[in-house]
């Protein structure tokens, strides 16, 4: 028995080494507000209910920063290669409910020289690298995002099934690419999906450009489409007669002491493949953030969207003006007070803030109090 322990030593040593070269870290996002709205019709099966809704009061979950608890690790393989892997789940703080590892879940090898390749659920590449380049990618989540999110901006789907590479940053230049096989017998590009971004970085300044393209997208990845008690009046039907959404993004940021700056500009088409049902749009974003204090940082951006319908060339606009002021109580924990209002111009006759059912008139107003801890 006393040979067995002995023996045994070696092979339990070299575990115990091999576990010390991992890690593995807990970490989350607990954020809840008050949300006040203007103007909010009801929804039923997708469509709007006439003559419904009004002012609406609600506690809302995740708007600056969805709410999310993950594990995320390393082991280190030697030679400068390591195995990382993450799994993250979205949850409503205020009902508790959430659904599995709905943001990410993905493991993979990477490599300080060659870069790192992962596999699973992920964003994708202009999530990672243009996004930034956005208020809502800083401050004020997906009520300040482009209308309805059509451009991704805000993050509002990750891909499934994907394979993702990350470059090393090597004089200020990265690049990331991902593709996600469709899954189905036969069908090698039904619901498939790509992106390819790159960035560089010069001192205070950083500019990227990126593209991401989703087949069949209503049933490829879960976006704004209109169902149940949600109507995506902005681009919901060409959503759903969409036989893929063509995402091109690019933005800029520059930095001057506690001053920074951001523009964006996406070009958005929904394509049915056969023109009856096409829908473009394009979205001009600027905006900025200025730290008043260490603790204090206030937000402020305009985007300007301008569509257009092939089928019936109606010409959709939309103008949205974007408000935020954070309070840091501490490195972990924020107050903030935030505020956005949009207004429908051209052919739009409906306002709708991100989030929300639409207005019945061409305005609406969202204000939010909330409170957001890091973990």
């Amino acid at each position: 028995m006393k040979k067995k322990i002995i023996a045994a030593l070696p092979l339990a040593l070299a575990m115990a080494g091999a576990h010390a070269q991992g890690s593995v870290t807990l970490y989350g996002i607990v954020d809840l507000g008050i949300d006040y709205a203007s103007n909010v019709v009801n929804g039923a099966n997708g469509n709007l209910v006439p003559g419904s809704g009004g002012h609406l009061f609600q506690m809302q979950s995740g708007v600056p920063a969805g709410s999310r608890w993950g594990l995320r690790g390393s082991e280190d393989l030697g030679g400068g290669l390591s195995t990382i892997f993450r799994l993250e789940s979205g949850f409503n703080a205020a009902t508790g409910t959430g659904s599995g590892f709905s943001r990410n879940a993905y493991v993979g090898l990477k490599s300080g020289q060659y870069g790192q390749v992962t596999f699973g659920k992920q964003w994708d590449a202009t999530v990672d690298l243009i996004e930034p380049y956005s208020l809502n990618g800083n401050f004020g989540g997906w009520y300040f995002s482009h209308p309805n999110d059509m451009d991704n901006m805000d993050n509002g789907f990750s891909v499934n099934n994907a394979v993702k590479y990350i470059s090393p940053t090597i004089a200020g230049f990265q690049f990331e690419g991902h593709y996600s096989p469709g899954g189905q017998a036969g069908q090698f590009s039904n619901n498939a999906s790509y992106s390819a971004a790159a960035a560089w970085t010069l001192g205070s300044f950083s500019a990227g450009v990126g593209y991401l393209r989703v087949n069949d997208p209503v049933a490829a990845v879960a976006g704004y489409g209109s169902g149940g008690g949600f109507v995506n009046v902005i681009y919901g039907n060409a959503l759903a007669n969409a036989r893929y959404q063509g995402i091109l993004s690019a933005g800029g940021s520059w930095a001057l002491g506690s001053l920074k700056m951001m523009f964006n500009y996406t070009n958005v088409d929904f394509s049915s493949g056969n023109g009856s049902h096409d829908l473009h749009f394009q979205n001009y974003e600027l905006s900025g953030t200025y730290a008043v204090t260490p603790a204090v940082t206030v937000g402020a951006g305009y985007t300007f969207t301008d569509g257009l319908d092939h089928a019936t060339d109606q010409a959709p606009k939309y103008h949205q003006v974007n408000l935020i002021a954070q309070y840091a109580l501490s490195k972990r924990t924020s107050v903030y007070a935030m505020g956005s209002y949009q207004h429908a111009a051209g052919s739009a006759e409906n306002a709708q803030i991100t989030g929300f059912n639409p207005s019945s008139t061409p305005n609406q107003v969202v204000s939010r109090v909330g409170i957001t801890h890091v973990f």
